[in-house]
């Protein structure tokens, strides 16, 4: 069959999901609420469901008044259990798959159940519900006339006790439907790979005589790639290798501070990025229009959700709302409830509404990843976006970064202390620290007054990270690739004193 008929027919199948978007986007509510009522009556006779009445739960209120939020440390338990071969603790159905957690820098691994409903309905339905926006929003599209370059996890899956576990993007590819083998590369041998740098390697002389038309990935991983395959080749820029390629699906971390590198290596007016939210727990939001910064938050993928406002997260007067009653431009840590027996769980993740009709947000960082030792609320939206507005003024690139505090001691004031490996360093380090400075202020109210005067905080410091020092210290912890990814703001100072403990050693 013709590449060209393959196309449009693969672009008439997938926009055929536009009817049941419209329906949620209609009516956002009902659809929520009903979802959570399947749910409920789909787990009522699992040990979960017989603990907390499920049979009696015929309402929102009833199951937020019973069900208590949780985090992963107080399920661990059921889920070692269901690992090791117990059935129906939390969902109804079979479960043989755990999503190894690299969402995480901690050396403590997590397991998150993955059902076969959670695969096909969450997961599989988000990656053809972005094909169909994008196609929607695209009519002219040839995307399908060729491949797309996929970077998932260095992870293979591993089995214990008749369970299966590995990075989601593994398990993703291990249960790949056969028409996404096909228009994907590199094949599922080199995908799965263990070794990082191997893979590297293998993806290169794989791919480059491929005709790719888009790629998915996260940013900061992808970058890696796509620089190492410009030195491979000698070209100038990834369009000469691939003439026809047209998207970049992205997510992990936020495009903000690699944008300019990627227009660099990428100079094609038309290009389009399109963004995802998913994570180990399920897939959440989609880009839903070309050249925009907002997510749709998709509502049929057997998610339901609340929000607790960061106001009151972690307090004595901390509650959660549903999607009903949230407001624009607050932050908000999510709160789920799934098809894989995640009760009222918190993932750890902050967002913030940009729209009310339809419902669209951005991830604004985490819960636990985010910066309060003196009253400064400072989110990762508002390091990446003013560290954005540094380099473009001064004309540097970003590898990577992390922040943390410099506690008050004795009479001395706090200030924030950074990291900053650059790949294009600025000329005048001052006057990028002073507009990153100014950039914060601008964006961040409660940074600017505390900031006012140097009343509670000095102006903040930078050190400039040698080469490679991030790569480094993830390679030290066996995080290379993936969604492994460096914490970029914290309340502690333990990451960025080990990177200072780094960078002393090699540099001494």
């Amino acid at each position: 069959m013709p590449l060209t008929i393959i196309n449009s027919f693969a672009s008439w199948v997938l926009k055929q999901r536009i009817h049941q978007i419209e329906l949620f986007l209609k009516y956002p509510n009902e659809v929520q609420e009903e979802l959570l009522m399947d749910l409920v009556q789909s787990a009522k006779y699992t040990e979960i469901g017989r603990q907390y009445e499920f049979d009696s739960i015929l309402s929102y209120n009833t199951f937020c008044n019973r069900v208590p939020i949780s985090c992963y440390e107080e399920i661990q338990p059921m889920i070692e259990r269901t690992r090791n071969g117990e059935q129906n603790l939390f969902w109804n159905t079979h479960i043989k798959w755990f999503a190894k957690s690299s969402g995480t820098t901690n050396a403590k691994s997590k397991f998150i159940p993955v059902s076969n409903e959670a695969l096909e309905d969450c997961h599989y339905k988000g990656s053809k519900d972005l094909l169909c926006l994008y196609l929607n929003n695209n009519e002219d599209s040839e995307l399908f006339l060729g491949k797309s370059l996929r970077l998932g996890g260095s992870s293979q899956i591993y089995e214990n006790n008749n369970s299966y576990f590995g990075d989601l993007s593994a398990i993703l590819i291990e249960n790949m439907p056969i028409w996404a083998e096909f228009s994907s590369t590199p094949n599922s041998r080199i995908s799965l790979m263990s070794h990082w740098e191997s893979k590297i390697e293998a993806i290169i002389n794989e791919t480059k005589k491929e005709n790719v038309t888009s790629f998915a990935g996260v940013p900061s991983w992808m970058l890696v790639l796509m620089n190492r395959m410009l030195e491979e080749t000698g070209r100038g820029n990834l369009l000469e290798i691939w003439p026809n390629l047209e998207v970049y699906f992205h997510g992990g971390v936020s495009f903000e501070p690699y944008r300019e590198q990627y227009k660099n290596i990428l100079p094609k007016k038309d290009f389009k990025y399109y963004e995802i939210y998913n994570a180990s727990e399920g897939f959440f939001a989609i880009q839903d229009l070309n050249y925009s910064d907002d997510l749709l938050l998709m509502l049929d993928y057997g998610i339901f959700y609340e929000f607790i406002p960061m106001t009151v997260f972690g307090t004595e007067n901390q509650k959660a709302i549903r999607l009903a009653d949230v407001e624009l431009d607050k932050n908000y840590a999510i709160v789920i409830t799934t098809n894989s027996g995640l009760w009222r769980y918190l993932i750890g993740d902050t967002v913030r509404f940009t729209s009310l009709n339809p419902f669209r947000i951005r991830v604004t960082g985490r819960t636990k990843h985010h910066i309060n030792v003196f009253g400064e609320e400072l989110m990762i939206e508002n390091t990446d976006k003013a560290l954005a507005e540094a380099c473009k003024v001064t004309h540097s690139e970003i590898i990577d970064y992390t922040v943390a505090p410099i506690f008050m001691k004795d009479r001395e004031k706090g200030a924030h202390e950074w990291m900053i490996e650059f790949k294009t360093p600025p000329q005048d380090i001052a006057q990028f620290r002073n507009i990153l400075d100014e950039s914060l202020q601008g964006i961040n109210s409660d940074y600017e007054a505390k900031r006012h005067n140097n009343m509670t905080l000095n102006p903040l410091i930078i050190n400039v990270a040698r080469n490679n020092l991030f790569y480094d210290w993830l390679k030290d912890r066996d995080k290379l690739g993936g969604q492994h990814k460096v914490p970029r703001l914290s309340n502690s100072r333990d990451y960025l004193e080990q990177l200072l403990n780094m960078q002393i050693k090699v540099t001494a």
